[in-house]
C-alpha cells in the first residue's frame, strides 16, 4: 500500500484519488473552525501561495474529535474558510482522523512517518505530515507547530536537501 491507495471526499462530497497527486509534495493537516490553533490557517494558505508552483499542495482535512472544535457541516466549514482565511487550497470532507474510525489515509500517515519524525497519535487539531513527490511520509509535525517552520522544510527539500 501507499498513500496513493486512499481515496478521499472532497468538501463537496466528490471522490478524490491521491494518486491524484503523485509527483506532488504534500502538507496534510487537520483542521478545525474553532480552535485556539484555527489562525493556523491564514499561515497554511501562504504555504499555499508560495509553493504551489513548486508543485506543493496543502491538504486540509477537518475533524471534528478534539473537543468538538469542528462542529459545522462540510459546508459551514467551507465558508468559514473562505470568510474568514481565504483559503483556496482543497479540503476535505470531516473525518476522523485518530482511533476506531479513523480515516485509512490518516491510519497510514501515523503508521509510515520517517524515523526520527513520528509523533505518534494525533495529538489535536492542525497535526501536520509533509509527503514528498514519491509517497514517502517523511516528518509528523506537532499540532502547534506553525506553517512557517514547514516553509524552512520545504525550501531545503524542493533544492534536493535532506530535512532536520
Amino acid at each position: 500500500m501507499s498513500i496513493y491507495d486512499y481515496t478521499v471526499k472532497t468538501i463537496h462530497n466528490e471522490e478524490k484519488s491521491m494518486a491524484d497527486y503523485k509527483g506532488k509534495t504534500l502538507v496534510i493537516v487537520n483542521t478545525a473552525s474553532k480552535c485556539g490553533l484555527t489562525p493556523q490557517y491564514k499561515g497554511l494558505q501562504h504555504l499555499y501561495e508560495t509553493f504551489k508552483d513548486a508543485g506543493v499542495e496543502v491538504l486540509g482535512f477537518p475533524c471534528n474529535q478534539f473537543m468538538n472544535q469542528e462542529p459545522g457541516t462540510n459546508e459551514e466549514i467551507q465558508s468559514f474558510c473562505d470568510l474568514n482565511y481565504q483559503v483556496t487550497f482543497p479540503l476535505f470532507a470531516k473525518i476522523d482522523v485518530k482511533g476506531e474510525h479513523a480515516h485509512p489515509l490518516y491510519t497510514y500517515l501515523v503508521n509510515h512517518v520517517a524515523e526520527p519524525y513520528r509523533t505518534g497519535e494525533i495529538e489535536w487539531n492542525f497535526v501536520k505530515f509533509l509527503v514528498d513527490g514519491n509517497g514517502n511520509v517523511l516528518k509528523q509535525y506537532p499540532a502547534r507547530t506553525e506553517p512557517e517552520v514547514i516553509a524552512e522544510d520545504l525550501h531545503k527539500l524542493l533544492a534536493g536537501q535532506s530535512i532536520s
